[in-house]
C-alpha cells in the first residue's frame, strides 16, 4: 500500500536531536523576518560547521607507471551542485540544502584537488596538474560533476550519491580517446550529518579510484599506439 501524503510528512517530521543537525534551511515567511532580525545578523548565529573529504590512497597494485603528462579540468556542475552548500533530494524533483552546514570550498574545486591528490597517491604519475598551471599536456581529463547529493528514497534513510562523467582528450589533436561514467551510493549508516559525510567520503574514494584506474589504463593504451604508430 502506498504511503498517504499524511504518513510521508509524519515520517519526514524530524525529531530535536535530528533538527538540530539535519534541519533544512527553509526561508521564513516575510511576516517572521522582523522579529528574526537579531538572529540573522552576521556573527550572532551559531557557525556554520564546514566539511571535507579525503582523497584516494589505494590502488590496484599492477597499475601502469606512465610517464606522459595529464592535466586535469575543473569540473563542470549545474547550479545546484557547483557551490558550497550540501544539498539533498528529498524527492526526484525537489532539491533542498542541509540547515548550517558547508564543504570547505565550493563542490567542483574539492572534486578537482581530491582528484589530483588521488592521482599523486597512485604513484603511477608524476606529470599532472590544473588547466591553470599551463602544463604541456598529452592528455586532458574532462569531468562533470553529475551526482553529488545525499538521496532520500526513504524518510529517515539518507544515501550519498556521488556521480561523475569523464572523458580522456588526447593532444594537440583534441580527440576523445575514452568516456566512462563513475556513478556511487553508499548508504549512511544513521541519520546524522557525521554519517552521512561519512558515507559522502567512502561514495567519493569509489569514485576516484575507478577514475585514477580507468584514466592510467586508457591513457597509456593510447601512448603506447601512438609511439608504434
Amino acid at each position: 500500500m502506498k504511503p498517504t501524503s499524511k504518513d510521508r510528512a509524519e515520517a519526514a517530521r524530524p525529531d530535536r536531536a535530528r533538527r538540530r543537525t539535519l534541519g533544512i534551511l527553509i526561508a521564513p515567511p516575510l511576516a517572521a523576518l522582523a522579529g528574526a532580525c537579531e538572529q540573522l545578523v552576521p556573527g550572532r548565529g551559531p557557525p556554520p560547521v564546514l566539511y571535507r573529504l579525503t582523497p584516494k590512497s589505494t590502488f590496484s597494485p599492477d597499475l601502469p607507471v606512465v610517464k606522459w603528462q595529464l592535466v586535469l579540468e575543473q569540473p563542470l556542475a549545474n547550479a545546484a551542485l557547483s557551490g558550497t552548500r550540501i544539498a539533498l533530494w528529498p524527492n526526484p524533483t525537489e532539491l533542498e540544502y542541509y540547515a548550517r552546514t558547508s564543504w570547505t570550498d565550493r563542490a567542483p574545486d574539492m572534486v578537482q584537488t581530491l582528484m589530483i591528490e588521488s592521482f599523486e597517491n597512485s604513484n603511477r604519475i608524476i606529470s599532472i596538474g590544473r588547466e591553470s598551471v599551463g602544463l604541456r599536456a598529452d592528455f586532458v581529463l574532462k569531468t562533470e560533476l553529475r551526482e553529488f547529493q545525499s538521496d532520500y528514497l526513504k524518510p529517515g534513510e539518507p544515501s550519498a550519491h556521488v556521480g561523475i562523467n569523464a572523458k580522456l582528450v588526447a593532444m594537440p589533436e583534441r580527440i576523445i580517446v575514452g568516456s566512462q561514467k563513475f556513478d556511487v551510493i553508499v548508504k549512511a549508516e544513521r541519520d546524522r550529518m557525521e554519517d552521512i559525510i561519512a558515507a559522502f567520503d567512502a561514495a567519493l574514494g569509489k569514485v576516484l579510484k575507478r577514475l585514477v584506474e580507468w584514466t592510467l589504463l586508457t591513457g597509456e593504451e593510447v601512448h603506447k599506439r601512438r609511439k608504434r604508430g
